[in-house]
């Protein structure tokens, strides 16, 4: 058992970061947040033996600033350990960045040109403009063949007793007027695309567009809020008194949802609250919220939901896959206490909804299949 003194946590202002990490200890810890602080502005020296990088998903990316300022010190640091539970949550390319960090180029190469001519292949493009690249075949059994040495892989559902966890979808469909509203939309995105072309520059803006027309409505041009139908308010109404009390935590993507939840759970009386602070966290993991909204994004990982309920109810889907699981792994974690844990999805039926959740169910990681459903969704 290790005494707390042999612990310092750096975090707070940058006079209390600097205390802690001042003080005399065997292990600092400090959040992904201040990496860059620490190495680039502290002005303290940098001279730890070992990094444990807890979440090194969050070192993918191998041009944000925290990838790099750790490269700066990274030679002079003996051992690296990472610990994630998605570390290619958006696919292979995601690997590149981590295992940099981890043997600095050893295995997948020291620059990620090089790892992309050796395992890939160019997948959407624009003319000379690569979007996005796909993997050579045998490609992955190569990369696992590379790191297979430094890389341990443990499933919770190996070593741990998780509760079942059941996925159903609650479909909605819009009235003929609805309908049309939407198809005249879609039209209307496609005469104002040069050419009708579908490219992974306009697919994720006309993605959004759609999927905030199946939620119910849409942002205009000067930002307010154009409604398009209450079908999955009244799903999710439906939802919550079929709970007869029982808790339902309630994932939203756009500000409008939220906006509408609100309205219409605050208009039939039914008490909710927003989970983003730690009082309502707390007051979710004891019971005392019916219905809590959370937003995927601040659905981060490590956050513990488990205590307060087993049922989630997606109104709006995203095309993370690495957003959708964490949010889902808040309740479906050791500590739950459930037998069963129940996702629930809210689809518009004939909308790019159902594009979306067939992503998310078959694990597709690649932008590859949100221009494809963008273009099936596009024809009318």
């Amino acid at each position: 058992t290790r005494r707390s003194s042999d612990l310092s946590v750096a975090v707070g202002s940058e006079a209390e970061r600097k205390a802690a990490l001042t003080k005399k200890a065997d292990i600092y810890i400090i959040n992904r947040e201040n990496v860059q602080w620490l190495i680039e502005k502290s002005k303290l020296p940098f001279d730890y033996d070992m990094i444990v990088v807890d979440e090194l998903s969050s070192f993918k990316n191998h041009q944000s600033k925290r990838f790099k300022a750790l490269m700066q010190v990274r030679p002079r640091i003996k051992r690296v350990v990472g610990l994630t539970g998605t570390p290619a949550s958006n696919g292979l390319m995601d690997l590149w960045a981590e295992f940099k960090v981890i043997d600095m180029g050893k295995r997948l190469g020291r620059f990620i040109t090089y790892y992309r001519q050796e395992y890939f292949v160019p997948d959407a493009m624009n003319g000379q403009i690569v979007y996005s690249y796909r993997p050579k075949p045998g490609a992955e059994q190569a990369i696992y063949r590379k790191i297979s040495d430094i890389t341990i892989s443990m499933k919770s559902t190996d070593h741990l007793k998780m509760p079942e966890l059941i996925s159903s979808e609650y479909k909605v469909y819009l009235s003929p007027d609805e309908q049309d509203a939407y198809d005249e939309m879609k039209k209307q995105f496609i005469l104002d695309l040069p050419d009708g072309e579908i490219s992974a520059a306009n697919a994720a803006a006309l993605s959004g567009k759609l999927s905030q027309m199946a939620n119910g409505a849409i942002y205009d041009d000067a930002g307010n809020t154009v409604p398009i139908h209450e079908q999955k308010l009244d799903a999710l109404e439906d939802i919550i008194e079929s709970a007869n009390g029982k808790p339902l935590l309630v994932a939203y993507w756009y500000q409008h949802d939220l906006e509408r939840i609100m309205k219409r759970l605050h208009d039939r009386h039914i008490p909710f609250s927003k989970l983003d602070k730690a009082d309502s966290i707390r007051r979710w993991n004891n019971g005392e919220i019916p219905v809590a909204l959370i937003h995927p994004a601040s659905a981060g990982h490590g956050l513990n939901l488990q205590t307060g309920g087993n049922t989630i109810v997606w109104f709006g889907l995203t095309w993370s896959l690495e957003l959708y699981s964490q949010t889902i792994a808040r309740l479906w974690r050791q500590g739950q206490t459930a037998e069963t844990v129940v996702v629930q999805h809210i689809v518009t039926d004939g909308t790019i909804d159902e594009q979306i959740l067939r992503a998310l169910k078959a694990k597709d990681k690649t932008q590859s299949a949100l221009i494809a459903a963008v273009k099936a969704n596009l024809k009318i």
